[in-house]
């Protein structure tokens, strides 16, 4: 049976992959393990609704995959070592970090434990998985961390001019602490794979949205303002592009590189050549905010959320843009698409429809 431990496993993107895997492996066995420690950056009760729905499609999947889920921090490095000692996952799927740009301006302590020190706590677990493996694997043996795959951002291109941003591109220039603290886990997984040939892989996702997301994210922070009649801010005066990508597209992402680690090789020195590999996960199709707005207001007036008549003019709030914003984001797919046959396809408009249809029942607008 093969071990799957997710962290971030109540987060939006880190449920929704539990989901998938739990629906895909109803005749493979699986067991997942899954970390949070379910903090109040936001609403608590969304990530147990979240944790709810696992817990009903593991139950559905019962006899083939096995779900065990651990309410704790992944900065406690005891728990992380003895999470590693009793489970012994094959792959490991970091998705915990505290998240959120403007976030990490006024909180910095959050995004040092939990992106910083906590990440560094699952490579040091990742590198000593590999203890005391038997020269020959042994039959039935542990043979370690089989592919690491962790969570990077499309914050750490920070102003970079050049567009589409490919992940050949250099970003020494983050212009916020959280985009810092991602383009370090880049660093300190290069390294962790150098030094001890963990086979290991980032992803920088792009502007995640989709049914039960994050309520900071603008696309729901919008629906709530707007469902309570407040003014929605629109940074930049609306002319900031987002490549908005949809959270099936991402966890699909997810899985195909799950499945394929770099390979493990050495070099003329003898030492191991990094087994190390970065890829972009987005639309690659930008919006302006204005047309995001447009699409989302059609949305959730089609979706029973608002009525027909509602006044949108007169709730828009144009304003400059704020600290650690960046004026676009827009992904080159081409290597994801070349090494694993995959590029997302869900547009803007679909995606808004389905979460807005979720947005409607959830909250029994």
């Amino acid at each position: 049976m093969q071990t799957i431990l997710v962290t971030g496993a109540a987060g939006f993107i880190g449920a929704n992959l539990v989901l998938n895997l739990l629906k895909r492996n109803k005749t493979e066995a699986v067991r997942l393990v899954g970390i949070d420690n379910l903090n109040d950056y936001y609403d608590v009760s969304l990530k147990q609704y979240r944790l709810d729905e696992i817990k009903r499609a593991a139950d559905e999947a019962s006899g083939h995959s096995v779900w065990t889920f651990i309410h704790d921090s992944i900065a406690d490095k005891f728990l992380v070592d003895s999470v590693f000692q009793e489970y012994q996952p094959d792959v490991v799927v970091n998705l915990a970090a505290q998240a959120g740009v403007r976030y990490s301006i006024t909180n910095p302590d959050s995004y040092i434990e939990s992106n910083l020190v906590g990440f560094y706590n699952i490579l040091e677990a990742c590198r000593h998985s590999y203890d005391g493996i038997l020269p020959d694997g042994g039959e039935g043996s542990y043979l370690g961390v089989r592919h690491l795959v962790y969570a990077s951002s499309s914050s750490v291109y920070g102003l970079n001019k050049k567009v589409p941003y490919s992940t050949e591109d250099r970003v020494d220039n983050p212009v916020s602490l959280y985009a810092a603290t991602k383009k370090s886990n880049e660093l300190m997984a290069h390294a962790y794979s150098k030094l001890y040939n963990i086979p290991s892989t980032g992803l920088r996702f792009f502007t995640v949205y989709g049914p039960a997301g994050r309520p900071d994210m603008a696309y729901f922070s919008f629906a709530n303002k707007l469902l309570h009649g407040e003014k929605i801010p629109i940074f930049n005066y609306g002319n900031c592009m987002r490549d908005f990508t949809y959270i099936d597209d991402i966890v699909e992402g997810i899985i195909r590189v799950m499945q394929k680690p770099p390979v493990r090789k050495c070099g003329d020195d003898g030492l191991p050549i990094p087994p190390y590999a970065l890829y972009n996960i987005g639309n690659s199709h930008p919006e302006t905010l204005l047309e995001f707005v447009d699409i989302l207001q059609q949305e959730l007036v089609r979706g029973g959320v608002l009525p027909s008549d509602y006044d949108f003019e007169a709730h828009k709030d144009l304003a400059p843009m704020q600290p650690g914003d960046v004026p676009v984001t827009y992904a080159d797919v081409s290597a994801l698409e070349r090494d694993f046959g995959f590029r997302p396809k869900t547009s803007l408009r679909e995606g808004l429809r389905k979460f807005a249809e979720w947005y409607k029942e959830y909250y029994k607008v």
